[in-house]
């Protein structure tokens, strides 16, 4: 069994024997029909991952990685808001009629400020005290701008990621506001655990721990039979990630750049409802 499967097996138990059951409330997502979509939750769920160990990618079913890591590259290299430059089509119920998500993630990550250094993206920013300053304490780049929550289609669910050097190995603490367990926990972890293997290797560190804080992890109602099956599944060992060892440059990355080897899962039986 992977280290990640397990954390999601136990994850899922806690939020299915002891979650909050929020049926009954008024609340803001809906199923596809109309109806409410009700949730079983746990605030403040904290997980760890060392990615010097293996990779977090669970086997109890398929986690789309080369999508994952295409919606990372949208968000943290491209900064886009733009879906028709993401391969996938995730954000089509979230897309306006300029075919975009408001200004939210990688619009955010585009944003240039003035430092004493220079001008700066949120990403810029990360690079250069990594190579620059690696001991900081302030390497931290957040997408939940207040000022223009009112223009995103969906508020960032993981909206901070934040950056310490220890020992040279780079480790990383992810904040989401908001985790759908079944849809979206598993490809989240993927993703930042690309994006610390690829800070790392252009700053010349290791990658390290990876460190998921989740203030609402839930399960939606009509997702419950399903994680109940799957987490029933048979698991597998990790598989073995590969990165490019031959860039340098954090812009040169694409989604060939990484690889998996041995990635054994069950598939899921169905189209998984999401709900918007």
């Amino acid at each position: 069994m992977s280290i990640a499967d397990n954390i999601f097996i136990q994850n899922c138990k806690d939020i299915l024997t002891t979650g909050y059951k929020d049926d009954g409330f008024p609340v803001r997502t809906k199923w596809e029909d109309g109806q409410p979509a009700y949730t079983l939750k746990k605030f403040g769920v904290v997980n760890r991952y060392d990615l010097a160990k293996e990779f977090p990618l669970i086997t109890l079913r398929k986690t789309a990685f080369k999508s994952s890591v295409d919606e990372l590259l949208w968000i943290w290299q491209k900064k886009s808001n733009d879906t028709k430059k993401l391969k996938s089509r995730i954000w089509d119920s979230w897309t306006d009629e300029n075919g975009t998500i408001g200004k939210a993630y990688g619009y955010q990550l585009a944003i240039k400020y003035d430092f004493p250094e220079g001008r700066f993206d949120q990403v810029d920013k990360l690079l250069y005290d990594l190579k620059n300053n690696p001991l900081s304490r302030r390497i931290i780049a957040s997408m939940y701008n207040f000022s223009d929550l009112q223009y995103m289609k969906l508020y960032p669910c993981a909206y901070s990621l934040t950056l310490n050097v220890n020992g040279g190995r780079l480790n990383a603490i992810l904040n989401q506001r908001s985790q759908d367990m079944l849809v979206a926990n598993n490809w989240n972890v993927c993703q930042y655990a690309v994006l610390v293997h690829m800070f790392a290797q252009v700053s010349g560190l290791e990658a390290g721990e990876l460190v998921h804080v989740i203030a609402d992890a839930h399960i939606y109602d009509r997702h419950i039979p399903i994680v109940e099956k799957i987490i029933e599944n048979p698991v597998y060992d990790a598989p073995i990630f590969g990165i490019d060892k031959k860039i340098g440059d954090f812009y040169s990355f694409t989604a060939d750049s990484f690889s998996l080897t041995g990635y054994r899962y069950t598939e899921q039986d169905g189209k998984i409802p999401v709900a918007i």
